[in-house]
């Protein structure tokens, strides 16, 4: 049984869903959302331990998969594109190699198949998170300020306050389930692996200025998605809808279309 995912919903057409990555919310996927709304059915859920949705201890892409599953079936959506960034690109990749019938065609965004190695960066935005003292905090700017020796990156902090809320009048707190994702951050770092393929139309886009895509990527890309087509992006990072927003979106419409 997957999880009852938080989710937004836009416009009306063929369906698209879209899964944000790690650390993420669906509230980053808005803009680009909304645009594709003027001629899909748009719905961005929060993956689990992320956003508005329920929090778990098992954070691994078989159970986002089976979360994904059940998305679809309380919606009574099939013959989707499913759009996935980063983490969400593995979901992406795991649930369509488990549920091919249910999908029309898919899209990652800036990741491979292939295990990555432990992320640095990952872990020292946890901890810098983990350790902010969320009792002294009496506004979003305290928690901000509490961050700021540990994130030097004034992007990457905003990026990371979209997950600080009001619990209750007085309070703050983390959307993110932290402890969760600090304990289980090695699998989010997993090879996706089947011993089927999915044959249907398959896009891979990748920032030029981003690693996480290397050409020696493309034989395991190929072997689990032998109709795939790598296409990239050359002045955009890991965050290549917010990087070059109007490059991404016509590229992804052309491949809709």
């Amino acid at each position: 049984m997957g999880l009852k995912l938080f989710f937004r919903e836009y416009g009306k057409g063929d369906p698209i869903v879209i899964l944000h990555g790690l650390f993420g919310i669906s509230d980053n996927w808005t803009t680009f959302g909304k645009r594709m709304a003027e001629n899909h059915h748009v719905f961005i859920p929060d993956q689990r331990n992320h956003g508005q949705s329920p929090h778990s201890s098992l954070i691994d892409y078989p159970s986002m998969a089976a979360d994904l599953e059940e998305f679809l079936e309380d919606h009574d959506l099939r013959e989707i594109t499913l759009i996935g960034h980063s983490m969400g690109g593995k979901t992406a990749m795991q649930f369509a190699l488990d549920n091919p019938g249910l999908l029309k065609k898919l899209i990652i965004v800036d990741i491979s198949p292939r295990q990555y190695p432990p992320n640095v960066e990952h872990q020292q935005l946890l901890h810098a998170m983990l350790s902010v003292d969320l009792s002294v905090a009496q506004s979003r700017g305290d928690v901000e300020e509490q961050l700021k020796d540990k994130i030097k990156s004034q992007k990457l902090r905003q990026f990371i306050m979209k997950n600080v809320y009001w619990k209750d009048k007085q309070h703050l707190d983390w959307r993110l389930n932290l402890p969760g994702i600090d304990e289980n951050l090695p699998h989010l770092m997993d090879k996706i692996e089947s011993f089927t393929t999915f044959t249907k139309p398959t896009l891979f886009i990748r920032g030029g200025l981003s690693g996480y895509i290397q050409d020696t990527d493309t034989p395991l890309i190929k072997k689990l998605f032998p109709m795939a087509e790598v296409k990239t992006i050359p002045n955009a990072g890991h965050w290549v809808h917010a990087d070059a927003p109007d490059e991404f979106y016509q590229i992804v419409n052309e491949f809709i279309h």
